[in-house]
């Protein structure tokens, strides 16, 4: 389960999602999630479906890589789902207790699951399709003009780019130290929620202590190479936007304002 998170991952590819600009993609991932919180009729995801698969087409990122990335929220959906059933009003089918039932509960529930699973799938291609340094460039130039109001944008994207780039490298570090953990007897499985939690507690112990450790490195090799933030910084490459970026842009944009017009007129 672990190794399932996709979160901070990137492949490289030769596609043309890959050689979009950061910004375009990060972007687009915002009208994306803007967009799909208007949708209020079931068969309008048919178009989202169409619109992510075409993405995902367009990338050459394996459809079995970006679904293995839903195993982790799974519970997330699950609870969704048993929220929605349970505990919405309308013609009851089945109830146990205070436990009911129902077909407006089952749509809604159907509804709130799948939007979740378009969310997780469409904006998990901005990490898998930019690297890291490119990520950190786009968050940043799309932060660039709140410099005149003394945000630190280099610095906030720089933070942001290093968190998702240790997200997997920390993801391996648990899966290790779990493994070396039942190795020694450790339990992680049986028992109830609490003893569950419990036994977690010798594998966030090491964890911490090796997190704190790598960040203790990665400054020290900051400062060894004379980094002083945004300060007399330059790019070996200065983005640009394309054409492509261009015609996306616009692209997303309308169909974002469209949706969002006919969702507040009708």
């Amino acid at each position: 389960m672990i190794k399932d998170i996709t979160i901070g991952q990137y492949i490289y590819k030769d596609s043309l999602v890959h050689r979009l600009d950061p910004r375009t993609k990060i972007i687009v991932s915002m009208l994306f999630m803007i967009g799909i919180f208007f949708i209020k009729d079931y068969y309008e995801y048919i178009y989202v479906l169409a619109l992510t698969a075409i993405s995902i087409y367009l990338s050459k990122i394996p459809v079995a890589k970006i679904l293995k990335g839903l195993k982790p929220i799974l519970p997330l959906i699950v609870l969704t789902i048993i929220m929605n059933a349970f505990f919405t009003s309308g013609e009851v089918i089945f109830q146990f207790l205070f436990f009911k039932l129902t077909i407006e509960g089952l749509a809604l529930a159907a509804f709130m699951s799948t939007r979740i699973i378009f969310l997780i799938v469409f904006t998990s291609l901005l990490t898998l399709t930019t690297s890291p340094i490119n990520l950190t460039h786009g968050i940043e130039g799309l932060l660039n003009p709140l410099k005149k109001l003394k945000v630190p944008a280099h610095e906030i994207a720089m933070m942001m780019s290093i968190a998702l780039r240790f997200i997997p490298t920390l993801i391996d570090e648990t899966d290790k130290i779990m493994k070396a953990q039942k190795a020694r007897g450790a339990d992680f499985e049986s028992g109830n929620i609490i003893k569950k939690t419990k036994s977690l507690i010798p594998v966030l112990i090491p964890l911490f202590i090796s997190a704190f450790t790598r960040a203790d490195e990665l400054a020290m090799a900051m400062e060894a190479r004379g980094y002083r933030g945004d300060e007399g910084r330059t790019r070996f490459r200065e983005q640009r936007l394309q054409l492509n970026d261009y015609l996306i842009l616009l692209f997303f944009l309308v169909l974002t304002i469209f949706v969002g017009i006919r969702s507040v007129v009708f």
